[in-house]
C-alpha cells in the first residue's frame, strides 16, 4: 500500500511539472551608461523585502559584467513570478555603490525605470511579471554625480 502512495504521488508530480509553463528567459540591456570603465552590478530578486541589493534572498540571482556601451545581462530560464531587477554600473570595480553624504556617486537603475525619491524606488514599481514567454527589459542607467 505504501509503495502504491508512492507511485501515485510520483504520478501526480511529474503530470504537475509537465503542465507547469517552462521557465522564461530574462535579459536586460542596459541604456545611458556614462563610460565603459568597470562592471556592471546585476541582482534579480522576487523578494521585496529583499530588494533593491538582495542579500537578504538566497535565491536571487545575481549577475557581474564588463561595462560596455552595448552590456547586455542574461539572467537565464526563470520561473514564473514576479520579479524586479536593480543594476549598479561599478565605475571603479570596488563590488559596491559608492556615495558621498549618502548620494551615489556611481550609475544606478531599476526595472520599469523605477522612479527614485529619497532613497530606492518600491519592489512594486519596479516589478515585473515573468510566464512562458520571454523577458527583454532595457533599464536606463542613472547618474546624480
Amino acid at each position: 500500500m505504501r509503495h502504491r502512495r508512492r507511485a501515485v504521488a510520483g504520478v501526480l508530480l511529474a503530470l504537475t511539472a509537465a503542465n507547469a509553463p517552462p521557465d522564461a528567459h530574462v535579459s536586460v540591456a542596459v541604456t545611458d551608461m556614462r563610460s565603459a570603465r568597470g562592471q556592471v552590478l546585476a541582482c534579480l530578486t522576487a523578494r521585496a523585502d529583499a530588494f533593491p541589493d538582495c542579500r537578504k534572498d538566497p535565491l536571487a540571482r545575481k549577475l557581474t559584467v564588463p561595462a560596455s556601451d552595448a552590456a547586455v545581462l542574461d539572467f537565464g530560464a526563470v520561473p514564473a513570478g514576479r520579479y524586479a531587477v536593480s543594476l549598479i554600473h561599478d565605475e571603479n570595480g570596488n563590488g559596491k555603490l559608492d556615495t558621498r553624504l549618502m548620494i551615489p556617486r556611481e550609475g544606478y537603475g531599476f526595472s520599469h525605470d523605477a522612479p527614485v525619491r529619497m532613497g530606492p524606488p518600491s519592489f512594486r514599481s519596479a516589478a515585473f511579471d515573468v510566464g512562458a514567454e520571454n523577458v527583454r527589459l532595457a533599464i536606463r542607467m542613472r547618474y546624480l554625480l
